[in-house]
């Protein structure tokens, strides 16, 4: 796993702490808010809005219930169990959608840019089918706690090889794209949509990632910079019923309950859609 480069976190009300008494956990916090250039703060007498809290088990973004004036966790990453445990193990190998989507086939793994990682689920259910993968985050915050999930996910000797095969990088996604020595054969952007009313996540995990990322209001300009980088395939994915997100038509489509794929291969001729 390679990580590099962790920007300055844009104006949000947050603080990194531990929970106490682990020098190990405080050193992580220090370096953190310093790299993040927030607060580092006591683990009481806090009145941020969020907070990014190491604990014995990982890094935590918690939130302030303004009501009971209490903190709950939000949002974490665990690359061993839940989610992306579950789908590593029955997620249905290369026949799934997002794999057929991505181009994956029989002795046939591309490289991918996950130009949207967020909490870097799909890339890394991408990279434990073999691929290589990039993941690209813009969000200071989304990055570090996926950066400290594939730090742990990395000691674990089940998915050690999985982590080897992913490389993240902090900034625009479009920028960095551009920049890159090799161009990948796809290109994967799960934007966040204005009016998703389906998620995987719940209301409040969508909530706290819409705070901290915003709505992707370029979505479309990543878009056509990627078309014009992927060798083979861009893929989006939208919620069900959602428009495209430029005029361009998709090559071809992979339906699924509450979203699907729009899949665009760079190789052929540009169609638009008909007013």
């Amino acid at each position: 796993m390679t990580i590099r480069y962790c920007p300055t976190t844009p104006a949000l009300s947050l603080a990194v702490t531990c929970t106490p008494g682990d020098e190990t956990l405080q050193l992580k916090a220090q370096i953190l808010a310093d790299s993040l250039q927030v607060k580092r703060a006591a683990f009481s007498g806090i009145d941020q809005q969020f907070l990014l809290v190491y604990t014995g088990k990982g890094l935590e973004l918690q939130t302030l219930n303004p009501e009971t004036g209490r903190y709950f966790t939000t949002l974490t990453t665990d690359f061993i169990s839940g989610s992306a445990g579950y789908r590593r193990l029955h997620g249905g190998g290369i026949h799934q959608p997002l794999a057929r989507a991505a181009g994956l086939k029989s002795g046939l793994r591309p490289t991918i840019i996950d130009a949207t990682a967020g909490l870097g689920v799909d890339g890394f259910i991408l990279a434990s089918l073999g691929c290589e993968v990039t993941l690209i985050e813009r969000s200071p915050v989304m990055g570090a706690l996926l950066a400290d999930g594939l730090q742990r996910a990395a000691d674990h000797p089940a998915i050690r090889d999985i982590v080897g095969r992913l490389r993240l990088l902090f900034g625009n996604a479009g920028e960095i794209i551009t920049s890159l020595a090799e161009r990948p054969a796809t290109i994967y952007l799960d934007p966040m949509y204005p009016h998703r009313h389906t998620s995987a996540l719940n209301k409040q995990e969508m909530r706290t990632i819409r705070a901290l990322v915003g709505d992707d209001q370029d979505a479309g300009a990543l878009l056509e910079t990627a078309l014009a980088s992927a060798t083979n395939r861009v893929v989006v994915k939208r919620p069900k019923g959602a428009p495209e997100l430029i005029a361009r038509l998709p090559s071809h489509i992979i339906e699924m309950k509450n979203s699907r794929f729009d899949v665009y291969l760079t190789g052929l001729r540009r169609r638009h859609k008909t007013t």
